[in-house]
Formats: structure tokens, sequence, C-alpha cells
């Protein structure tokens, strides 16, 4: 049985940054800022040029993705990074099933609120105008 080649795998950073750029139709200064922004961390060679491994690729497809397709900015980008390395869970995977409406790709099962309240019905769900001081009699 033949070995894996080592040049298949995702974690090797192998591309420049114009590569990179290309093959996620981006601008290489997009790269920088999403390195800048701290969504990548690109490898370095030793007179510090930038090197992406596929699995770079990928994120850079995602941040893309999330950015264009689902509005995200980069702090929420972050952030859902960051919960989806905390958690373990598969938090962009859900999002992209959502998005694309394939929920038979999500294996996980999803809370789905019993009831919703109907304004009519329960006067507590109704919002309740908040009173406001008039500035010239507050400080008297």
């Amino acid at each position: 049985m033949a070995s894996p080649r080592p040049d298949r795998d995702p974690e090797r950073p192998v591309y420049v940054i114009s590569v990179a750029a290309t093959l996620v139709s981006a601008h290489p200064r997009t790269l920088r800022i999403y390195e800048d922004e701290g969504l990548l961390c690109p490898a370095r060679t030793p007179t510090n040029i930038r090197l992406y491994s596929e699995n770079d690729i990928r994120r850079i497809l995602w941040i893309r993705h999330l950015t264009r397709e689902r509005g995200v900015n980069l702090a929420g980008i972050r952030i859902l990074f960051e919960l989806e390395e905390r958690l373990g869970a598969r938090i962009l995977e859900a999002l992209y099933a959502e998005g694309t409406g394939d929920a038979e790709s999500i294996r996980q099962p999803q809370a789905v609120p019993t009831a919703i309240p109907d304004p009519a019905t329960d006067p507590a769900s109704t919002p309740q105008p908040t009173t406001t001081r008039d500035r010239s009699t507050a400080d008297r």
C-alpha cells in the first residue's frame, strides 16, 4: 500500500502570497489585512516571505464566504474562529449549511424554540415604552 505523498500535506506551507491571493480571487493586501486582524498566521521563510498552506487557503475561503455571503465583519469572524477552537464545535459548517439550506450536512441537532410568544395574547412579551426625564426639570 502506498503511503500518502508528503507534497499533499494540507499543513505544508507552499504558496507565496501572490499565488495564494490568486487561488482565492483576492488582492495580496487583503491577505495581509487578514493576518493583521489575527485571522491567519502564514508560515514565514528565513527571509520573511509568507507561505500559505492548503489549510490557510481553506480558511481564507471561509473568511471570504462569511464576509461576502453572510455579512460578518472581521471581528465577528475572529470570534467565530475562537469559539470553534474552544468548543470543538462545527460552527462554520452549521452556518454554511444554514445559508445553503443543506441542513442534512449538519450532524449535531439544532435547538429549536418551543414557542414564540404572541404579543396579542402575552402582554409580557410586548415591549414597554421607556420613560425619559425632561432635562429642563431634571436638575431642579
